[in-house]
């Protein structure tokens, strides 16, 4: 038996939805449904617990230059935690960061390996720049490094065309997509535009990673095939700053950005009515922030999602898709407990009473 004390958590606990408890038992860092026996220290907490949050698209060890420091990559871990964030799907990174995993005070890591590019079409120092015909090799190469996901760079702006275009012949990701699966990888891309997203998904795609390109006659297929998008609002909401610096010299990229910003919630609300799962995702790392997952979820509420179904996209739905228990009996003690319901207010999240992981309150 550990000497580690019993940590009793009180209220509203929110298995799911409408699945409520009253308490929650940590024992030995595992949650329990069921009052201890014996004499052990018993430390109680009140309030509404969640499992705890999933950014599903995040980069831990990246910088705006490329890879970052360990002290950096931890930081950055820790700006998660303290959010409340303890699930990471860090779609791209080219740091090696399996270090974290050995500690029990940051969050758990689900990777994609490092981004894959075209040549000269994504920003420097981030990914592996690549050929076509060398796609498949290198997603074999990233789906085995990865845990479970592969991600590529699906558009980017062609400097010859002044604007944003597919980076990859359809044959090619078919061959890639194919690969990943095989070796039993999920595969997501970056896209901002229109022209890659029909390709993408026909060749099997598990995920799109922005989706503002997404338009009414493509959101069917989406729906129909169960691709999965992470919208990244609080990321899109840099485009308007993006298009001003890039005018002068890609005056048609620039009014593109323009327009599919204009657009996102219209994007995001037509996707969801139609079936298409959204998950959350703040595209954290590289030059935007850590710790905008409660962001993130009131950008999904102001573009139309209900507000638990927001919730679900970042804890029990994103859990679920992610193939990672939240409050089930036996399972890690990663939560966090609020001062009121987040069903009823989501801004609610962005000031956690109590984080709890692997059992241990850290925050």
């Amino acid at each position: 038996m550990s000497d580690q004390p019993v940590l009793h958590v009180k209220g509203r606990v929110l298995v799911g939805p409408e699945d409520i408890h009253d308490e929650l038992w940590v024992i030995d860092g595992r949650i329990s449904y069921d009052r201890p026996t014996g004499g052990r220290d018993i430390r109680t907490v009140d309030g509404w617990t969640l499992p705890g949050l999933v950014d599903a698209h995040c980069h831990v060890g990246l910088g705006p230059h490329g890879p970052v420091d360990a002290a950096t990559a931890e930081t950055q871990a820790l700006t998660d935690r303290d959010a409340g964030t303890l699930l990471l799907r860090d779609a791209g990174s080219p740091s090696d960061t399996r270090w974290i995993d050995d500690r029990e005070d940051l969050p758990k890591i689900i990777r994609a390996g490092r981004h894959i590019a075209r040549t000269r079409r994504y920003i420097r120092n981030f990914a592996h720049e690549i050929e076509p015909d060398e796609l498949v090799a290198y997603v074999g190469q990233e789906a085995q490094r990865g845990d479970g996901w592969v991600k590529l760079v699906g558009d980017w702006i062609d400097r010859d065309l002044g604007d944003l275009s597919a980076c990859w012949p359809r044959e090619a990701v078919e061959a890639a997509i194919a690969e990943a699966h095989r070796l039993g990888a999920r595969v997501t891309a970056h896209c901002f535009a229109e022209d890659a997203l029909r390709d993408l998904v026909e060749a099997g795609i598990d995920c799109i990673e922005h989706a503002t390109g997404l338009t009414e006659d493509l959101v069917p297929l989406f729906a129909s095939r169960g691709v999965a998008i992470v919208p990244t609002l609080v990321n899109i909401a840099t485009f308007p700053h993006l298009a001003a610096d890039g005018e002068s010299k890609y005056p048609s990229w620039s009014a593109h950005m323009l327009r599919l910003y204009e657009r996102r919630y219209d994007t995001v609300r037509a996707a969801y009515d139609a079936g298409v799962p959204v998950y959350v995702g703040t595209d954290a790392g590289g030059s935007l922030a850590h710790g905008l997952v409660a962001a993130e979820v009131a950008e999904l509420v102001t573009a139309g999602i209900p507000a638990v179904e927001a919730l679900s996209a970042t804890a029990w739905g994103a859990r679920r898709w992610l193939g990672r228990p939240g409050l089930e009996e036996g399972a890690s003690a990663d939560f966090v407990v609020y001062e009121a319901d987040p069903r009823a207010d989501v801004r609610v999240l962005a000031s956690p009473r109590r984080v709890v992981l692997n059992g241990l309150v850290v925050e």
